[in-house]
């Protein structure tokens, strides 16, 4: 095998779980899907079922959400041909509103995704989140995100800067 082809499949199938963890955080169903091939799945436990499916559901949820950081971590990506598995480490932020105040959710674990090589183009075709742990407190947040002070704070859409800033506007290439 060639182990700079093989470098490169591990660079595609992990930038793929990056691009999954912004399209979350910056609530963009058209980046999401991006990432999944048509007939892709995912099972998040609370959540199983098509990856469009999954899309459909979970943008709504987290448009409920205040913010969202997902942060990875290692990631091991075993290559086969044209299929690949992985496991990433996550360690998810969520700011929730509760009834006695916000709420600073932490939940921790890995994904197991399968990835599939189809016309010379990797995406994932399923992807298994198992949890490891999680912690609530109370959220302490204190920026003065109405103010007119120098901090530039990400924003759940398109009008965040990264999309300005990343070549391609951060938009996935049209087919």
């Amino acid at each position: 095998m060639d182990r700079l082809a093989i470098a490169a499949d591990k660079l595609e199938c992990t930038e793929l779980v990056a691009r999954l963890a912004r399209a979350i955080d910056r609530c963009d169903p058209l980046l999401l899907a991006n990432v999944f091939h048509p007939d892709a799945t995912d099972d998040h436990g609370i959540f199983v079922g098509s990856a469009s499916d999954f899309i459909a559901w979970v943008i709504p949820l987290l448009k409920t959400m205040k913010r969202t950081q997902h942060v990875i971590g290692q990631t091991l990506i075993e290559v086969d041909g044209d299929h690949a598995a992985g496991e990433s480490y996550f360690v998810a932020h969520h700011a929730l509103e509760g009834p006695d105040g916000d709420v600073f959710l932490i939940a921790a674990g890995r994904y197991l995704d399968r990835f599939e090589r189809r016309n010379s183009e990797w995406k994932i075709s399923h992807r298994h989140a198992v949890y490891d742990w999680n912690s609530t407190t109370p959220l302490t947040d204190n920026f003065d995100r109405d103010g007119t002070g120098p901090q530039v704070f990400g924003q759940r859409s398109e009008s965040d800067p990264s999309y300005a800033h990343l070549i391609g506007r951060g938009k996935p290439a049209q087919s």
